[in-house]
């Protein structure tokens, strides 16, 4: 029996395939109760007889080593084919969790088969779905990244959200060239994207992880959640499964974006920087996750680039108020804890305690039968 160090953004749905193993295997030879929680660090031990990482997939086609930041839309964009033909090609359930080191057989003969251009002329439009990054989609409408980043307007080819609507240029790179590979959707000044991890989440998954959220409410969030999530490397089952139950707790299900007391309780509040007279209704707690505090508002809005401290009610609109959330969560590692499966931590970080741990556990306990 040979061991293994958990490495972050690891699943035992992930090791169990590339040893050729179980999951159920793995977690009765490690005491594992819950097959969705093991953390960076964590010891496992492998079945004998189980050593050699599996190479799967049908015959006829190339291979290809997964590199850390690698997902499946981006290398299907990169060969030429398409993200369901990769996974059935490799006995791959979840599209969404593929490691570095793992081999791919690559579907076709000998090597990449061509993409279709786009037309000539005119443009077509493709709605990023989880997964996707700016190269794959590019690879996949024979376009190149720049080409698509003029077009839509983005400034960092590394921040796009489930949901946004690309428009396609037409005449497009040659047809099967390979678009150059950014990382996944992740974020700026945070750690690397988590291989096979993806950003954002649909209105259903939202609104199964809350409620009592109405339809058009997560329709109108979801695109400066995802944006959020992106820019916070917030891209693992994890990470999303804790984020989620925080901000529901917080805020009523996104029921709340501004704190309904007035703010004068803070009046005088030193250690969150309320030094001048009306701080405290000035600097109440706005957004999911309630920032609170001329200190916290001046902070935020230096990381952003927004003045906050001079315009606090920005704190609660949409656009801004999600930033705010993602902000804060990097701001205090919390991506850390959530992959090692310490709720209790994150919640510490957050509320100063343990305010309001049952309701958070049951929205974490809801999100992760979700994610």
């Amino acid at each position: 029996m040979t061991t293994y160090s958990v490495r972050s953004g690891d699943t035992l749905g992930a090791l169990a395939r590339r040893f050729n193993t179980s999951v159920d295997a793995l977690a009765k030879a490690n005491g594992i109760a819950n097959p969705n929680k093991i953390y960076a660090g964590q010891k496992l031990n492998v079945p004998d007889g189980f050593d050699a990482p599996r190479v799967s997939g049908s015959g006829g086609g190339s291979s290809y080593t997964v590199k850390s930041g690698d997902t499946l839309s981006g290398i299907a964009g990169k060969f030429g084919t398409s993200v369901s033909a990769l996974a059935k090609a490799n006995g791959i359930s979840n599209p969404n969790r593929i490691f570095a080191g793992q081999r791919l057989t690559i579907p076709g003969s000998g090597g990449a088969a061509p993409s279709s251009p786009a037309p000539s002329g005119g443009s077509r439009t493709h709605t990023v779905k989880s997964g996707d990054t700016l190269s794959g989609i590019a690879g996949k409408y024979g376009t190149s990244v720049g080409a698509l980043q003029r077009a839509n307007n983005i400034s960092n080819p590394n921040l796009i959200y489930v949901g946004q609507k690309l428009t396609i240029p037409g005449g497009g790179a040659a047809p099967g060239q390979p678009a150059p590979n950014p990382p996944p959707v992740g974020g700026v000044g945070g750690p690397k994207p988590v291989p096979g991890g993806s950003a954002g989440v649909t209105v259903a998954q939202l609104r199964r992880v809350m409620p009592n959220l109405s339809q058009a409410k997560a329709e109108q969030y979801l695109p400066h959640l995802n944006r959020a999530m992106a820019e916070a490397n917030i891209t693992t089952p994890q990470r999303k499964a804790a984020f989620l139950a925080q901000l529901a707790h917080e805020s009523g299900e996104l029921r709340y974006m501004e704190e309904i007391a007035s703010g004068a309780a803070y009046e005088g509040r030193r250690d969150l920087g309320n030094t001048q007279p009306g701080d405290g209704v000035r600097y109440k707690g706005r957004g999911p996750i309630q920032l609170t505090g001329r200190a916290n508002y001046r902070a935020a809005g230096q990381a952003l680039g927004i003045d906050l401290e001079g315009n606090p009610a920005r704190a609660k609109d949409p656009d801004v108020a999600f930033r705010i959330a993602g902000w804060y969560w990097s701001s205090r590692n919390l991506n850390t804890y959530a992959d090692a499966g310490n709720f209790r931590e994150v919640t510490r970080r957050i509320n100063g305690g343990y305010n309001g741990m049952a309701s958070r556990e049951m929205y974490y306990r809801r999100a992760q039968d979700v994610f």
